[in-house]
């Protein structure tokens, strides 16, 4: 694999767990919005990945989509809120922070490991053109 096959790889990923991180800190700030422009409460996202394939040696992973969760809403019994139904009850997004604190913490990790692919291939680079010019 070349130098700049390496950093093609490196800076999908990075670019990948950036938006994975984004939708993440968006489910988090919105694990209590219980209307939407839209109508509702607010519905978790999720996003998929896909692997990209360009030649023999490269490759990569790009945000293939960003999903709505379907998980239904969780009711929770609150007859003064002004969401609620004429039960009482209002719907709140089916968001689990610590869930969405451990996806954050994995996608921070992957990133970290994207940036030190980067870093270790620069400093390969910069010792082999520091043997070449000997």
């Amino acid at each position: 694999m070349s130098f700049f096959n390496i950093l093609d790889v490196a800076s999908t990923g990075l670019s990948a767990q950036r938006i994975r991180i984004n939708v993440i800190a968006s489910n988090m700030a919105n694990a209590n919005t219980t209307r939407t422009e839209a109508g509702g409460p607010y519905r978790k996202k999720n996003v998929v990945f896909e692997q990209v394939l360009r030649g023999e040696h490269r490759g990569g992973v790009k945000v293939k989509q960003i999903t709505p969760d379907l998980k239904p809403a969780s009711l929770r019994y609150e007859p003064g809120h002004p969401d609620a139904n004429e039960e009482g009850y209002v719907a709140y997004p089916n968001i689990n922070p610590v869930e969405e604190l451990v996806n954050m913490l994995e996608a921070s990790r992957s990133y970290e490991a994207n940036v030190t692919m980067v870093t270790t291939a620069k400093q390969l680079a910069q010792s082999a053109i520091g043997i070449a010019s000997k």
